[in-house]
């Protein structure tokens, strides 16, 4: 939902401005991002209308359930059967999120981007400061014997997978409901929250924790929020933008410049002066007599 103030002709436009504003005069930039950054590519989120919690499961248990420690351990074939159909999208792309925190990492002012997000399209995109807090689908390895398996072997197995080494059951990098996340990631968030000096939350409604209580780690008052829906930090931010969270990158991280068509003008020029002038000159001693 937006706010009264997003309604008003040219608020939307004022509220980019002054986020470019933010970026520009900041130089150690964290982003923490949501299931709302990946939405813009095809893949649902958790919590909206059209979420993955609030649609049919197809079994005769609650998505949040399923995707849950006990659930995994005590009913596999459930699960995997779930989460073939609900949480895997191998052909997601990249959206205009993902591609302007990219041109913000090559301009040297992105620390870090803290993901919730298990889908790897940040890296797919070219991050390199990927912090992933809940893990990716794209790693996998068996119970027994540790062995590693990318994506493509779960997609191409029915039912639950086994190792081809063991035999043992493999399961996904994925931190589950009732576990804990892995100590050195949170270790390497809060480090880069530390540091920052522009903290931006995109496509998240902070209700899943610890990464919902990340703010309290930052020194200062610069937080920026962009999000459709409202979140219980929007009143403690100093900018919040309930709209499309790859428009508002998209508009507030400059694009690299291109060669105006005046300076193309004057190469092609050039170039054609440089040529003439090696066509018409002449060697020393060549002239007849």
């Amino acid at each position: 939902m937006e706010t009264r103030l997003d309604r008003y002709e040219g608020a939307r436009a004022a509220k980019i401005a002054e986020l470019r504003e933010l970026i520009e005069k900041s130089k150690k930039i964290v982003f923490l991002g949501g299931a709302g950054v990946s939405t813009e590519s095809g893949i649902p989120d958790f919590r909206s209308g059209d979420g993955i919690y609030n649609q049919e499961s197809g079994l005769n248990y609650r998505p949040v359930d399923i995707i849950s420690h006990s659930f995994f351990v005590e009913h596999p074939e459930e699960f995997y059967d779930f989460y073939r159909r609900k949480l895997l999208y191998p052909d997601a792309k990249p959206n205009k999120a993902h591609k302007a925190l990219v041109r913000l990492e090559r301009q040297g002012k992105l620390m870090a981007i803290i993901t919730q997000n298990i889908d790897k399209l940040h890296q797919d995109a070219g991050s390199k400061c990927t912090i992933e807090l809940h893990g990716s689908v794209f790693r996998n390895h068996c119970m027994e014997c540790g062995k590693k398996f990318k994506l493509d072997y779960i997609l191409a197995t029915e039912g639950v997978p086994h190792c081809d080494r063991c035999g043992g059951m493999i399961r996904p990098d994925i931190t589950l409901y009732e576990e804990n996340l892995e100590h050195d990631k949170v270790d390497a968030a809060i480090k880069a929250l530390k540091k920052c000096d522009l903290l931006i939350i995109g496509g998240t409604s902070l209700t899943v924790y610890p990464a919902a209580t990340f703010s309290q780690f930052i020194k200062h008052n610069n937080m920026v929020i962009i999000n459709k829906s409202s979140t219980y930090l929007d009143l403690s931010a100093m900018l919040t933008i309930h709209d499309s969270i790859g428009d508002v990158l998209d508009s507030a991280i400059p694009k690299r410049k291109k060669r105006s068509d005046a300076g193309k003008k004057r190469k092609k020029t050039t170039t054609k002066k440089t040529t003439a002038k090696k066509t018409t000159s002449k060697k020393p001693g060549t002239d007849k007599k």
